[in-house]
């Protein structure tokens, strides 16, 4: 504040002190002191009461929609002092720019905002107060300037006076156009308090038009005097923090504050749509305006509109445009004169030009009663009802004449589209005549054609905007009065919704009811938006349907509104929307669902889904590219269509036999009993949702049976591997079930088991018997609604009241039918299970009475006194195969795993037990998730077999000139061998290393070595090429780079010579001591593409390492061809491939695809799950 200024030289006036500011210093000076009455005279107003207080708003001072981006030209310009309020006699030096808006005053001629300004259309009169002071007097505030001299300050009062004469005319126009019925501003997009950098108050924002003015507060804001106002067209708006955002111009960066992180979203958008608008062009709108009638909307009258509905061919203004927008666009297409300009091609303008409002009107209103007529002042609703009675029902439209004769509406179209009359097309399609209506001309099947070849370009561009309008079905009614069917808007839905800011991450945490703002929302046109009130005609965020991915229903409360629901799209952004009723949020997410989901999947929608959206997949026989999929998660089943023309086929994920994340979190793997499918992240946003909803729907969700993690058979997944693992180590443990297990163990065991039973493996020497068997008993003990079900439970205990042997097995088995289908499952497997346990009594002490002691009370939830529960576990084993309806193929099947369970016991406890199957990952061509195919290894499997196995269960027919090999891949080295036909499998798999894996592929070469190998002369091979030793572990052999060697390769050895004359070797190794891998690690440098990688092992186990180049593939083939045959006896490739293969017994079409034991990891891993198979080979005799 400048409480003293010194004089200016040669006046003899005060010299203001400059302050860098927005504020002038008489603000500054207003903070000190109470606002005067607004008839004191005074610079301070106080809130404006009278009916122009809205009059220098910014919708009034950017003149509507058609001042953006127009800088309106300085009328004049020149210094003057301007004494502050309060009566102070401190004058200020200033600036001052008049304009046809404004009156501004700034601190120098060179910047570029000012310290004040003061509409012109605020103005009241100018006076002349003596001393070279002139006043400007507004309702309810007064300015006093002070001129170098009388004639400079006539001649601001005459240039003040003339400009305020020029817009009284328009001022009583102008406000009954901005104001609304509740006396606020529409054109204002966005307004409110914000924080500004270098003040301590908050100044009052709004964002109107293509500008952004700056209040010192809202009285400020009402009276329509403020600070200063930017231009968009030269601004950019930055986030910069989670309330804060930067406004940059040329001139000034504006660093401003909202309350809360909503706030900023809000008001970042209202200045970015700023922006766009300023940047808009006024060409089209220009153009269009030249003619008359376009100057005014089609339906208020306000001046110059910047908006249009192309199909109706009228030109509307803002408000106008926001409402033809809610009848949809199959009514009225809005598009806006200055910013769709891709819209604007040449035709379309011409065809505004050539007809524009003034034909439509002709048409639409050409009984418009004055009572229903709206003006430029009207309210949003009156707008609403008088724009649908016009277009929607043709309320007030010219009949044509041949109005209800269809035929003849349809022949009178055909004969107009050849002229140029464009009313009589306008007035005959909407009054009913089709658009794509018959010709009877077979080269012109449709009036487009017809206009088309008459040259009628514009009825051909009429005709294409209008080829998805409906029009009111009007019917004549008995004694001609017309009666008007309404059709039902395009519409898909609207309403209010609450919104959050959009989201780049997850939803992470509650969001409160606070963090909602209220929002109209509309669905239209495939188009989703979102709009500051149902007032406003452009909307604050829009999102297509083409780009939305995913749709999520949130549990109820999952937030601070009942219920909520979330919208991914492409871009990686998420929107939270909600509702307090969650019947309106079903409906708003099946309208949306509607929109994107395509026709061939639109039976998803039937489900009362959880999340629907599109992933990519690869699954079945083509796993070589992924593949786009619809899906949709509800409850527990993840319901799939993969592609057109195939059904919809549920996956009923607590029945998967596995369920794992591949990748960095890229690759989700379903594993079912016949199949694998691989759902692909395209996008992090959406996909770690779909992950997470999928594994949380795959678990255990309750504690009645029904929702519990599933085998195929409808057994629980954790009574099953309790079952397992009984079965294989418990059966002869002596007290089984009698015995309790530690307390704190079984209560570790089943939090797990039920937490996720699929990722828990029960191993003998980590689990105890004991332990397992009392989680067993416990898991039926606390089972919500108990394996007989609290309905039917009483009804089996009476059972037992039945004297007769057969009247109760009848009765058990009736009692057994109306079960849950689950419970009859897992009930038949419980009892399988204790039947076979008395079959070990001898052993265990465990026979049929002493189980049904046990297993009674648990199973009935009872507290034991009651002896019905026993007896009726014990007639449930005694007569196990007539109740459960068990055939001798099963019998005899059960008798076969026990025989199978006691044989491996005795030969473990006699340490002579022979090493079980091996079950490995095997790759088919390329080792790629999808590629993976899970394997069991037999000891006598060769690589041939193997091949085969490969083959067959992708229904991969060999060939005649298909060499499909295995190959054993070192990614460490970057080469690979193919193993030979006859090779065993089994010892490969023990010398993997953790880099190397076997993959089956076609070895492209083997038919161009089998050439060489049958043309050749002698056994032998011999050449130059170049070699280079890997030091061993002792250090020893060299690795200074290739060295150019010459090589003899016979039937036993491979000979190395330093050059072609030499007579003694360097190097001899045995040809059985060599295994030969094509490629070289590319950091050794090789000096061709073309080479090996050799390893040898001696009888004393010691290994050597080197490598070997050749100048031409063709030399590769011919030496690798030598190594195989001398390595084999001449037997590169069967002969008999074929018999072979049809004599080569069946795979156990049980084990399906599924990993029993896969071989993963590091080495020892590995050889972890070896040892666990060997101890467990029950599992490959038991069904999956």
């Amino acid at each position: 504040m400048a409480d003293k200024e010194d004089a200016e030289p040669g006046t003899g006036r005060p010299r203001s002190l400059r302050i860098n500011s927005l504020f002038s210093e008489d603000e500054l000076i207003e903070d000190y002191y109470d606002a005067p009455p607004a008839n004191s005279g005074s610079d301070a107003g106080a809130v404006a009461t009278s009916a122009s207080c809205g009059a220098g708003a910014p919708g009034d001072a950017v003149q509507g929609p058609d001042a953006a981006g127009q800088l309106s030209p300085i009328i004049k310009a020149g210094w003057l002092d301007k004494n502050p309020p309060q009566g102070s006699y401190i004058y200020q030096k200033r600036w001052v720019k008049l304009d046809a808006d404004y009156l501004r005053y700034f601190d120098s001629e060179k910047d570029a905002y000012s310290k004040r300004f003061i509409p012109v259309s605020s103005i009241s009169r100018i006076a002349s107060v003596g001393d070279q002071k002139f006043e400007v007097i507004t309702n309810n505030r007064n300015f006093v300037f002070r001129a170098e001299s009388d004639a400079d300050r006539n001649e601001w009062i005459r240039m003040l006076q003339q400009i305020t004469e020029e817009r009284k005319s328009k001022a009583l126009e102008r406000m009954s156009m901005l104001q609304t019925i509740n006396g606020t501003m529409d054109l204002v997009d966005k307004s409110g308090f914000l924080e500004l950098r270098g003040f301590k108050n908050k100044l009052f924002v709004a964002v109107a038009g293509d500008k952004v003015f700056l209040y010192k507060n809202s009285e400020d804001y009402r009276l329509g005097i403020g600070i200063t106002y930017i231009e968009m067209n030269v601004g950019n708006v930055k986030e910069v923090d989670r309330r804060g955002f930067d406004l940059t111009t040329p001139y000034r960066i504006f660093s401003f504050s909202a309350d809360s992180d909503q706030e900023k979203e809000e008001w970042v958008a209202a200045m970015q749509q700023s922006i766009a608008a300023a940047l808009s062009t006024s060409e089209v709108a220009e153009k269009i305006w030249a003619v008359e009638p376009n100057r005014f909307c089609a339906d208020c009258g306000s001046p110059k509109p910047d908006w249009a509905s192309i199909n109706l061919c009228v030109v509307i203004c803002k408000r106008c445009a926001g409402e033809h927008r809610g009848l949809g666009p199959s009514i009225s297409k809005v598009r806006s004169l200055k910013m769709d300009r891709k819209v604007w091609t040449e035709e379309l303008i011409e065809l505004f030009r050539r007809a524009g409002n003034a034909v439509a009107n002709r048409f639409w209103a050409a009984n418009v009663p004055p009572s229903e007529d709206i003006t430029p002042g009207s309210g949003s609703e009156e707008r609403r009802r008088f724009l649908v009675a016009k277009y929607r029902e043709g309320k007030y439209r010219r009949y044509h004449p041949l109005f209800g004769n269809q035929e003849e509406l349809d022949r009178a179209l055909c004969a107009a589209v050849t002229t140029a009359d464009l009313a009589e097309t306008q007035a005959l399609l909407f009054c009913g005549a089709a658009v794509s209506c018959a010709t009877g001309d077979p080269a012109c099947p449709t009036p487009l054609a017809l206009a088309e070849r008459s040259g009628q370009r514009l009825q051909m561009e009429f005709l294409l905007h209008n080829r998805t309008s409906e029009t009111p079905r009007l019917e004549v009614g008995s004694g001609g009065e017309k009666h008007y069917s309404a059709l039902l808007p395009s519409v898909a839905h609207h309403g209010f919704l609450y919104k959050t800011p959009s989201m780049a991450k997850p939803v992470g945490e509650r969001k409160g009811l606070e963090e909602f703002s209220r929002r109209w929302c509309t669905l239209h046109d495939g188009v989703f938006s979102y709009y500051e009130s149902d007032r406003n005609a452009v909307p604050n965020g829009e999102i297509k349907a083409e780009e939305i991915v995913c749709l999520v229903h949130n549990p109820p409360r999952a937030h601070g509104i009942e219920s909520t629901f979330e919208v991914y799209v492409e871009s990686e952004r998420l929107y939270l929307f909600g509702l307090d009723s969650p019947e309106a949020v079903r409906e708003w997410l099946k309208s949306l669902a509607k929109c994107f989901v395509p026709p061939h999947a639109e039976e998803l929608l039937s489900h009362d889904f959880e999340r629907i959206g599109r992933l990519h997949y690869k699954g079945g026989l083509n796993l070589e590219r992924a593949q786009e999929g619809w899906f949709a998660l509800a409850g527990s089943t993840l319901h799939v269509c993969f592609g057109e023309g195939d059904r919809e086929e549920p996956l009923q994920l607590r029945k998967l036999q596995e369920l794992s994340i591949q990748g960095d979190n890229e690759v989700l793997v379903l594993v079912e009993r016949r199949r694998t499918l691989y759902i692909q992240g395209e996008r992090k946003l959406d996909f770690l949702g779909w992950v997470q909803a999928i594994q949380k729907a795959a678990g255990s969700a309750g504690d009645t049976l029904s929702e519990q993690q599933l085998t195929e058979a409808d057994v629980p997944l954790l009574v099953d591997r309790c079952i397992d693992y009984i079965t294989q180590c418990g059966l002869t443990s002596e007290g089984i079930y009698r015995k309790s297990g530690q307390n704190s163990k079984t209560t570790g065991l089943l939090e797990m088991l039920r937490k996720d039973a699929r990722s828990v493996r029960l191993k003998e020497g980590e689990h105890q018997v004991d332990d397992v068997s009392n989680t067993l008993k416990r898991f039926f003990r606390d089972l919500g609604d108990g394996l007989f079900t609290k309905r039917w439970s009483q009804d089996w205990l009476r059972a037992t009241a039945l004297e007769e042997e057969e009247a109760r097995i009848s009765e058990y088995r009736r009692l057994l039918s109306i079960l849950p289908a689950v419970n009859r499952a897992t009930l038949k497997a419980l009892i399988n299970h204790l039947f076979r346990v008395q079959r070990f009594s001898g052993d265990n002490q465990m026979n049929t009475h002493n189980l049904a002691i046990v297993f009674g009370p648990t199973l009935f939830q009872t507290d034991g006194k009651d002896y019905k529960a026993g007896r009726v576990v014990e007639d449930l084993i005694n007569h196990y195969v007539k109740i459960f309806n068990v055939n001798d193929q099963e019998m005899k099947k059960q008798q076969d795993e026990i025989t199978a369970i006691m044989k491996m016991r005795e030969a473990a406890s006699s340490g002579t037990q022979q090493a079980g199957d091996f079950i490995c990952t095997v790759y088919l061509e390329e080792k790629k998730t999808e590629a993976e195919q899970h394997v069991k290894i037999p000891a006598t499997m060769t690589a041939e077999e193997l091949t085969f196995e490969i083959l067959d269960r992708r229904k991969i027919v060999m060939k005649e000139k298909d060499y499909w090999s295995c190959f054993e891949v070192n990614e460490r080295e970057e080469a690979e061998r193919p193993l030979h036909y006859s090779e065993k499998v089994l010892p490969i798999l023990h010398s993997l290393g953790t880099e190397s894996y076997l993959v089956v592929k076609k070895q492209m070469s083997m038919e161009n070595m089998l050439l060489y190998l049958a043309s050749r002369v002698g056994d032998c091979k011999h050449g130059m090429m170049k070699f280079r030793e890997e030091r061993n572990l002792l250090g020893l052999g060299v690795s200074t780079g290739f060295h150019d060697r010459y090589f003899i390769l016979n039937h036993s050895c491979l000979r190395l010579y330093k050059e072609v004359r030499s007579h003694k070797p360097e190097k001899e190794w045995p040809i059985r001591n060599l295994k030969v891998y094509l490629g070289i690690k590319k950091k050794l440098r090789p000096p061709t593409c073309w080479g090996f990688t050799v390893f040898y092992e001696n009888e004393k186990h010691e290994k050597q390492q080197w490598y070997l180049c050749c100048d031409t593939q063709a030399d590769l083939r011919e030496w690798f061809a030598t190594f195989l045959h001398a390595q084999n006896g001449g037997a590169v490739w069967p002969s008999e491939s074929c018999k072979v293969r049809a004599s080569r017994p069946q795979p156990d079409s049980r084990l399906g695809n599924v990993s029993l034991i896969p071989l993963r990891g590091n080495e020892s891993d590995m050889r972890s799950s070896v040892a666990a198979f060997a101890t467990d080979p029950l599992t490959l005799l038991r069904n999956v």
